[in-house]
């Protein structure tokens, strides 16, 4: 009995020194999981696998895409949000659930500042705004003009804030009366808006990118102040709709508190993916603009500039919070 009483002290010895020799081991050495507030098929989702895998490939640990879709990204946030910060959950998300949410939910039930570690921004995602050919507009002029002659005829997908808050907004400066239709994914809302069930959406390049070019959809112009060298001559909506800028960006996070020497470790490894010509003609293929902020701290302070300014757009275009 006591050779026994021995041994099993003996066990307990080896394995209570072994578990903070297995803490202790250098970050990472088990998978990381990416998590994504959009369906399988949307852009963000496109971005995030390709930053993924080069991701994986450089911190020699799998990076598993989790799609989450729900709420307008808040199922995808509060997950994130209640994560243990040790930096296997990461949310690669956008001005969704960080800039827009606060100001369209009046109940949300998470702080897009207090409970996320910003670790790096990867770029923006230029929206453009396309009908259906049926609709008879080929220009942004035409198509105010139409909407003006035809008040609440016209139909919008609205799948995300961007497309909300962007279509809103012309509404609003060019006092249009257009129907707004919600959707639960890009994807969904693409099909239906060449199926002709909708006839206006505000897209995502990385959803709708291979279809801005061909004869399904008319292209009429995009969502940044400044031509987009994705879509060659097509101009801006500011350049009709005065006063009109709206970009969407897109970043990575972690839960609150994570680790500083995680979070350099995982923005340094983003910069070398972000820099690579590779990832960036992958990602402009699928009309992603690799546009990385330096350090975390450069991250945080955007994405505080990003939440005032769109809460900012939403109540000028007099969204109401749900």
């Amino acid at each position: 009995m006591q050779r026994l009483f021995r041994a099993t002290l003996v066990a307990c010895g080896v394995l209570a020194t072994g578990q903070p020799a297995l803490a202790q081991q250098p970050y990472p050495n088990a998978p990381i999981t990416m998590v994504v507030p959009f369906a399988a098929g949307s852009g963000t989702d496109a971005v995030a696998r390709t930053v993924g895998q080069k991701l994986a490939d450089r911190l020699k640990q799998p990076v598993l895409v989790d799609n989450k879709p729900g709420a307008n990204g808040q199922v995808a946030a509060q997950i994130v949000a209640k994560a243990k910060p040790d930096g296997y959950t990461l949310f690669m998300t956008t001005n969704t659930s960080h800039s827009a949410n606060p100001a369209l939910y009046s109940n949300l039930k998470y702080d897009p500042i207090k409970d996320f570690t910003p670790v790096a921004r990867t770029g923006e995602l230029p929206f453009a705004l396309v009908v259906h050919p049926s609709v008879p507009a080929k220009t942004m002029a035409e198509f105010i003009d139409y909407a003006r002659a035809n008040p609440g005829k016209l139909s919008y997908a609205t799948p995300n804030s961007t497309s909300l808050v962007a279509m809103e907004s012309i509404k609003h400066i060019a006092k249009v009366d257009i129907l707004g239709v919600p959707y639960k994914s890009s994807p969904q809302a693409l099909t239906d808006l060449l199926g002709g069930q909708v006839l206006a959406y505000v897209v995502d390049l990385g959803s709708g990118k291979s279809m801005l070019t061909g004869d399904k959809v008319r292209t009429l112009a995009i969502t940044t102040a400044q031509p987009s060298p994705l879509l060659p001559g097509v101009p801006p909506i500011g350049q009709t709709v005065k006063g009109f800028d709206l970009t969407s960006w897109n970043g990575v996070f972690g839960p609150a508190g994570m680790p500083p020497t995680v979070v350099n470790r995982i923005n340094t490894e983003l910069q070398a993916v972000l820099a690579d010509k590779d990832t960036q003609d992958k990602l402009a293929q699928i009309g992603f603009q690799v546009w990385p902020s330096k350090t975390p701290e450069e991250f945080s302070q955007y994405v505080a500039q990003q939440l005032t300014h769109w809460g900012s757009l939403i109540r000028q275009a007099g969204i109401k919070p749900e």
